[in-house]
């Protein structure tokens, strides 16, 4: 039994790259390049173009330690395993015997170098999958912490220690060649320069050594203040530079003619420079960091400096709500801890975007750099939205964390709006300094938003022109702090909630209190579905009550979580609510019957949820993870049983979702992996008799031959001339002749001169036919049969059908011979709608007959189930594909 019988995963969102370096390879055919970077248990290739997502790998079993390409392959450490991808995506080889994680590889021609935490270097065969050789350093003496293979040295691997020494090794002899005594500090990456014998060496203390192996001679030296190096490149497009990257994000740019910095780029990245690659031949340079970011320069400065020409990004810092954004579903707000707002498309990457970052003054946050921002603001915890007037003003409102400003954003425009929402009683009051703004919600009609504070204020704004419209009660609403606010959905009433259990019904216009609610616990949240008017209040002691808003009466009370509950949604059509707790799990109950149906846990305990508009998605964000997971609601694609569950159920651990769907291992067909494009792998041929146990096959005739059998006899009657051929009549002075070479005059005879037609009715007398003798024979051949059917025009069909029954010729022996081979066509699923379209005639002419005759009863019973089982399979495959083209079809509005 699935751990979940509602909801499965699906995908996760937002994740672009973490602290693995990128790789960059060629692809010779496209003429492109692509950058792989590890987004945790799988790596994503882009295009170097647009940066476009291409492919996604396979999951691992635990988180990628290190990544290396050549050519045609990709591979990924993790744990002390090694692996092969083809595609990017296909496990092609895996290579095992490391007894520690791998944090090293290096492709070498037809071998691949491995190394491991504990010095290990193992040299592979890459298609054998065998060791080719094996090296042992002990990590007190030489701990292997950077390898490289110098171009135009045969055979030979340059190995860098924590120590500072490096080694030169020959590897098909298993001999070290030469020792570099090093430059006391450890080695932290080596990268081959375009001069031959010259190696460029990072240093943990910042130092930057152009080396040459030849000679053992230092040529150049260099040293950044940033800490330590993290990667180097070099430029190949004509310009001699050098570019570093360092811990805190900034990147430097050295001429290496002038032998000085020539430029550097401040806050490239938030977090450390991990990755860094310069295209070939191309003024462009790639680079990653831990702030799940993948950035694109190029170096058109004057200065000779790069800026930035095209990125992808998501959260540097775990989500603190989500929210979907508008009717459809397709788009997903999310408030992170680094202080930015951004919208996640679940149809396509392409479509993600950021609105920006909280600040007090963009301007002059602009100038100083987003890094060493003083006028950052805190994160958002809350927020709402409405799309009724998006087009006009700003129309998100979100409260930020210990502050009483309440900023407003515009998702049309991307980006933070002009207006700052704060009264000016906060600044006048020194009580009121300390106020903090809880919760805010905006009104259908767009115009509005309503915000509650920590001292019990409530205060309503007008968006367009942050105007203040007063504010509910005397002087404040609540005695405490105000921890939830919902506006019903005609802007009639206006719902609080305060700390100390009391919810409160205002007038929206005029902010006058209409009803109490009293409960007997503090409320954390509340959740208002504005088309049921049903209320869900989550309460201190972790239970949920449902408020019906109409008659202010408490309709249901869910318990069963066990800390503190973080999230509530509805489904659409309010039927379900799904709530969220610190417990770890998250519990699906049914408001109709008040019982709880479905329950899951996750590794890591939902901060957020939000179940889309069209029911589809469950959107979550999760403590220390900065991913939006996507769950599928599979009770619109089958049929789920939502029986209660018992008392004492105890939920399973669901998987939360990797960044592309996976088929489980249940599913019955496996995903075909993509092929290499120089490798063409024909698939085996399956005949239609083969598919008849999977599937069901059609005759493929023209629908003329059997479309129209039913009505053959209306299409007959309307057919038939209205008044039959009439023969001109004679002039009186024209005599008939007869056509010839020699005309004759035609003999004129007697109207009255008609033949008589007998009136023997000659049914009976008349024989069977080559088909009605072929369903009499001993041996019946159903395909011989079922081949003559098909050459058969419609009125000949007619005409064989209707000579079955005894009185068109036939018999009932005749007739059963028939069902039994429209039940033998079914039974094979070959040639449905043709068979078909003739039991339907022959049941159309011979029913009275049939009905007559218990023994063609008893065969038409049996054939009734054989259709009804066959018809099944069908109707199963239409509704499995007519559900799938509405979801695309809603999915692409």
């Amino acid at each position: 039994m699935p751990a979940s019988k509602i909801f499965t995963g699906f995908r996760a969102l937002g994740y672009v790259s973490n602290h693995i370096p990128l790789q960059v390879r060629h692809h010779r055919k496209h003429k492109e390049n692509y950058v792989i970077t590890c987004v945790g248990k799988s790596f994503h290739t882009y295009n170097c173009s647009k940066l476009g997502i291409v492919s996604i790998s396979n999951t691992h079993q635990d988180d990628i330690s290190c990544l290396a390409v050549d050519a045609n392959l990709v591979f990924t450490g993790c744990r002390n395993k090694v692996q092969a991808f083809q595609r990017g995506k296909q496990v092609l080889r895996t290579y095992e015997g490391h007894e520690y994680p791998v944090h090293l590889l290096l492709p070498f021609g037809n071998h691949l170098i491995s190394v491991d935490t504990g010095s290990n270097v193992k040299v592979w065969d890459i298609h054998s999958e065998g060791i080719y050789l094996e090296m042992n350093f002990d990590n007190s003496g030489f701990q292997v912490t950077a390898v490289m293979h110098p171009h135009t040295y045969l055979n030979k691997l340059v190995l860098g220690s924590k120590q500072g020494t490096l080694q030169l090794w020959n590897i098909k002899q298993d001999k070290m060649l030469y020792v570099f005594e090093g430059w006391n500090s450890a080695v932290t990456c080596l990268e081959q320069s375009p001069a031959m014998d010259v190696i460029a060496i990072g240093l943990a203390d910042g130092q930057i050594i152009i080396h040459n192996l030849k000679f053992d001679e230092t040529v150049m030296k260099f040293r950044q203040d940033w800490g330590p190096v993290t990667t180097i490149s070099f430029r190949t497009d004509g310009h001699p530079m050098m570019v570093t990257g360092s811990t805190i994000g900034h990147i430097a740019l050295w001429d290496l003619e002038s032998k000085k910095l020539k430029s550097q780029i401040r806050d490239a990245h938030e977090g450390s420079v991990v990755g860094m690659q310069c295209l070939p031949n191309e003024p462009l340079m790639v680079t990653n960091a831990a702030d799940n970011s993948l950035k694109v320069w190029i170096f058109d400065q004057p200065d000779g400096g790069g800026r930035l020409l095209r990125q992808r990004s998501g959260h540097s810092a775990p989500p603190n709500k989500v929210q979907h954004y508008d009717n459809n579903g397709k788009n997903i707000l999310s408030a992170g801890q680094d202080s930015t707002l951004r919208s996640f498309s679940v149809i396509h990457d392409k479509h993600n975007k950021s609105l920006g970052r909280a600040s007090y003054d963009k301007k002059e946050s602009k100038k100083t750099g987003l890094k060493k921002d003083r006028y950052m603001m805190p994160p958002i915890t809350q927020f709402s939205s409405d799309t009724s007037r998006q087009s006009d003003w700003d129309n998100i409102a979100a409260c930020h964390r210990g502050k009483c400003l309440v900023t407003t954003w515009s998702f049309q425009r991307s980006t933070m709006g002009a207006h700052k929402l704060k009264h000016p009683r906060f600044d006048e009051d020194p009580k009121l300094k300390l106020a903090t703004a809880l919760c805010t919600d905006i009104s259908p009609c767009g115009n509005f938003v309503v915000i509650g504070y920590s001292t019990g204020h409530v205060d309503k704004y007008n968006l367009q022109s942050a105007i203040h419209r007063g504010c509910y009660g005397e002087t404040i609403a609540h005695n405490c702090s105000v921890r939830g606010i919902a506006i019903d959905g005609l802007n009639q009433i206006t719902i609080t909630a305060g700390l100390d259990g009391e919810v409160k019904f205002w007038k929206f216009k005029q902010k006058n209190l209409i009803d109490t609610c009293h409960l007997k616990c503090c409320i954390s949240d509340i959740l208002l579905h504005r088309e049921s008017a049903m209320l869900a209040v989550s309460l201190d002691d972790f239970r949920i009550m449902i408020i019906d808003t109409d008659t202010r009466k408490i309709v249901r009370t869910f318990q069963g979580h066990h800390n503190a509950i973080t999230d509530m949604t509805f489904s659409p059509d309010a039927r379900w609510l799904i709530t969220a707790s610190m417990d770890s799990t998250v519990r699906t109950w049914d408001l109709p019957t008040g019982k709880l149906i479905d329950c899951f846990l996750v590794s890591s305990a939902a901060t957020s949820l939000s179940l889309s508009p069209t029911g589809d998605f469950l959107a979550t964000s999760h403590v220390d993870d900065i991913g939006v997971y996507l769950w599928s609601n599979m009770t619109l694609y089958t049929f789920v049983s939502l029986r209660p569950l018992p008392e004492d159920y105890e939920p399973d651990t669901l998987e939360l979702p990797a960044t592309q769907y996976e088929r489980k291992e249940t599913d019955e067909e496996d995903e075909k992996d993509d092929k290499d494009m120089d490798d063409y792998e024909l698939s085996e041929f399956k005949s239609p008799e083969q598919l008849s146990d999977e599937l069901i096959t059609l005759s493929l005739l023209p629908n003329s031959r059997w479309q129209n059998l039913l009505n053959l006899d209306i299409i007959k009657k309307r057919n038939k001339p209205k008044e039959a051929p009439r023969v001109p009549k004679s002039a009186p002075f024209f005599i008939p002749t007869i056509a010839g070479l020699e005309p004759k005059f035609a003999s004129i005879k007697d109207d009255t001169e008609k033949e008589t037609k007998s009136r023997i009715s000659i049914g009976n007398l008349e024989p069977l036919s080559e088909l009605g003798k072929a369903l009499m024979a001993d041996d019946l051949d159903y395909d011989k049969i079922l081949n003559r059917f098909k050459e058969l025009g419609p009125s000949a069909i007619d005409l064989e059908i209707r000579s079955l029954s005894p009185e068109g010729g036939g018999s009932v022996k005749a007739m059963e011979r028939f069902l039994m081979f429209c039940n033998h066509i079914l039974y094979s699923k070959n040639n449905f709608e043709l068979i078909n379209a003739y039991l339907g005639l022959f049941l159309k002419v011979h029913g009275d007959t049939i009905a007559s005759n218990p023994t063609l009863c008893l065969v038409l019973e049996t054939l009734s189930s054989c259709h009804l089982e066959t018809w099944r399979n069908l109707q199963d495959l239409f509704t499995q594909n007519t559900c799938m083209v509405n979801y695309l079809r809603t999915a692409t509005l």
